[in-house]
């Protein structure tokens, strides 16, 4: 038997999982047509090696070989849909940082401003915070390379690295008068995919921002501490925000489901062979006692989330809250092709939420449609394009395709519409047909 170690993924954004698929081998018997069909493939294929060999004879410049290689595949993945692709070594391996959610750093959630890095915040408990570095810090220099000059991504790669390393950074502070120098020392950093507090002294409010290897325990995490905080005859129920969050890791988005079920089906994947159709179904047990709970989505919010929040509205299990969200219903395989090589990222199914409907180009529509007020200076970048609107995207159910919605969520909560809706809704003082939903509308589990 032959084993092929792929990744699954999910999101708008890159995201992945390891599993293993086995494949069985298969005796293939071709007919006539089929074998000129094999015939005409050889032909097409010498004919890329023939125009491989006369770029790199005759191109006005040498090419680089490996570069010609890659730009040639990754023309025929993008061919396919907008999310297969290739990634080379380095990009596979950021790929992996991001779906584990953790990593060699220094804590510091950071930004790009007058060509330094401005500090947003230091994570709590990493050797950014425990050094000194503050909010609204500059760095100029990473040890004795200056910071003027390199992209956001090449600063941040400086600053990752192997735990128990050192680093040196030079920063202007403001109300200093000469520059600070700090030397910090690598550790785990654990990306926070999930935050939490308590609305008001009755509302556990969680809100996600993607779906890495850290995201139900993140959940659980966020749901004990509610818990503790608040006393359940207290507790009105929760808010899950999956707002503007891109997707991740297929495995994450059926665990999280199921942290509010208590059983029926949360998701299918349909391949192009009837036998490769998985179903996940969720387990016993309900880690929000059953209590109330809505979900708010928005343009923004793609793929992973959507299985989330489409599972949970099929079972009535939450009211969803906000825009039509983005409508990406595919799923992603990555195969690593060698040490070296890096991976292929390709779509191999599509999914569909427990009623059997498929959100390809066309998104999870809310229970409850709430529109943002949006500044005049934004209006026209507000809305997400969606999956639709994306060049040689999978096409979706003949005239239910959507474009793209409103991807807006107002900087200061006091702005917020949806929040409000959401936590008026749980506080009874606004009352709609959606909320609560009805269990006779249910998929039958």
């Amino acid at each position: 038997m032959m084993r092929k170690t792929s990744l699954i993924l999910l999101g708008a954004a890159a995201g992945a999982a390891l599993t293993v698929i086995a494949v069985q081998p298969r005796a293939i018997f071709l007919g006539s047509s089929a074998k000129a069909a094999v015939a005409d493939t050889y032909k097409q294929l010498n004919l890329f090696g023939d125009v491989f060999e006369r770029v790199r004879a005759d191109y006005v410049e040498k090419p680089d070989d490996q570069k010609l290689i890659e730009t040639a595949i990754n023309g025929m993945l993008a061919g396919l849909d907008p999310h297969s692709s290739y990634m080379d070594a380095k990009s596979f391996r950021d790929m992996q940082v991001q779906t584990r959610g953790e990593f060699g750093g220094l804590g510091i959630e950071v930004t790009m401003e007058d060509g330094l890095i401005k500090v947003v915040s230091p994570i709590d408990d990493t050797p950014a915070s425990k050094a000194g570095v503050l909010a609204n810090d500059l760095i100029t220099k990473l040890d004795d390379d200056q910071v003027q000059g390199l992209t956001l991504n090449q600063a941040v790669e400086k600053m990752r690295g192997p735990v128990n390393t050192k680093i040196r950074l030079t920063i202007m502070r403001k109300g200093s008068d000469k520059p600070v120098e700090l030397t910090l020392t690598r550790d785990v950093i654990r990306v926070r995919a999930v935050k939490s507090k308590v609305d008001g002294d009755d509302i556990g409010y969680i809100r996600m921002t993607q779906f890495n290897e850290q995201t139900t325990d993140g959940l659980k995490k966020a749901l004990t501490e509610i818990k503790a905080k608040v006393a359940d005859d207290k507790l009105k129920g929760y808010i899950l925000d999956l707002r503007n969050n891109p997707g991740g890791l297929l495995d994450q988005a059926i665990s999280v489901s199921d942290a509010f079920l208590d059983k029926g089906e949360i998701v299918s994947t349909r391949g192009r062979n009837a036998e490769e159709t998985q179903r996940f179904n969720a387990r016993s047990g309900d880690l929000t006692d059953h209590k109330p709970v809505i979900v708010l989505i928005n343009g923004g919010s793609a793929s992973a989330s959507e299985i989330v929040a489409g599972a949970l509205q099929d079972h009535k299990r939450v009211t969803v809250v906000g825009t039509r969200s983005f409508g990406k219903g595919s799923v992603q395989t990555i195969i690593p092709l060698g040490s070296g090589n890096g991976a292929l990222r390709l779509t191999t199914a599509r999914y569909y939420t427990p009623s059997g409907r498929s959100i390809q180009a066309k998104g999870i529509t809310p229970d409850i449609e709430v529109m943002q007020d949006v500044p005049d200076d934004l209006k026209n970048r507000a809305d997400s394009k969606g999956e639709a609107s994306l060049r040689g995207h999978l096409t979706g159910d003949p005239g239910k395709e959507q474009t793209g919605s409103q991807a807006y969520v107002p900087p200061d909560e006091k702005d917020d519409k949806a929040l409000h809706m959401a936590e008026d809704l749980l506080r009874g003082t606004v009352k709609n047909s959606a909320f609560p939903p009805s269990q006779k509308s249910a998929v039958p589990n």
